[in-house]
């Protein structure tokens, strides 16, 4: 854990760590008590971790999140955003895919039970639901 907190304390020292308090509108010696990795009392809550990656910027946050993923053997990688679509067909495609869930939920659920194979087709379709609203949300925007 070592290096995640030294990329942490070093993320806070970058934005000046008395004006990130400031914006964060925490106690600043609290804050760099906490994210400096010499002193005794360095523990951060988590509630205190989100604020300061609510208030990095974009290249601080993937630092520190990306150090914390490497001290368990995974990495980063950044969403790439929907692309948006003209509103009435994301709109239909989001209830079509929403229509394709609720017919395999209703007939897994036919026998009363739902099998291994089922819960995977309905993980499948939901995901692909999820994915629907999310291009419907950019199209929105895109509106």
């Amino acid at each position: 854990m070592e290096d995640f907190e030294w990329t942490l304390h070093r993320a806070v020292k970058a934005e000046n760590g008395s004006a990130l308090a400031k914006r964060m509108g925490v106690n600043e010696s609290r804050l760099l008590d906490c994210a400096n990795p010499n002193r005794e009392n360095h523990r951060m809550s988590l509630e205190l971790f989100g604020q300061v990656l609510t208030h990095l910027p974009e290249e601080g946050r993937r630092l520190v999140l990306g150090a914390l993923l490497n001290e368990f053997g995974y990495a980063l990688v950044e969403k790439q955003p929907a692309a948006p679509k003209e509103l009435t067909a994301a709109l239909l495609r989001l209830h079509a895919d929403l229509a394709d869930v609720t017919r395999l939920a209703f007939d897994a659920q036919a026998d009363g039970h739902v099998c291994s194979s089922e819960k995977a087709a309905l993980l499948k379709e939901a995901d692909e639901v999820v994915q629907s609203m999310e291009v419907f949300k950019q199209s929105v925007k895109a509106a």
